[in-house]
């Protein structure tokens, strides 16, 4: 990445660990598109006062050349009560949307 990877916590304190987790996955983005100029990662806690909805929101911005790819569920994944699991999912995610813009990019 020419930009380094800019991870953020809303509505939560910052976590080491949950942040290791981050970088871990962004590293292996590079698998997937080589050109990444920059990516930023932000991990959203649900609010204390809602009764339902408590699943957390993992957003990824990534930069390439001649695209602005953008990952957000919105949090309606029950099993994304578990930050990990919303991280794994939101990776997974990216590395299908970066793979589908090689896909285009490629002459036919």
């Amino acid at each position: 990445m020419q930009i380094p990877l800019e991870v953020a916590f809303k509505n939560m304190e910052k976590s080491d660990a949950v942040e290791a987790r981050i970088r871990e996955k962004a590293q292996k983005l590079e698998r997937f598109a080589e050109r990444i100029t920059s990516c930023r990662v932000v991990v959203e806690a649900p609010h204390h006062h809602q009764h339902h909805g408590t699943a957390y929101d993992v957003r990824i911005d990534i930069h390439v050349p001649g695209a602005a790819l953008v990952v957000s569920d919105g949090s309606k994944n029950p099993a994304h009560a578990d930050v990990y699991v919303a991280i794994r999912d939101a990776f997974d995610a990216a590395v299908r949307q970066l793979e589908d813009h090689g896909q285009r990019l490629k002459p036919r």
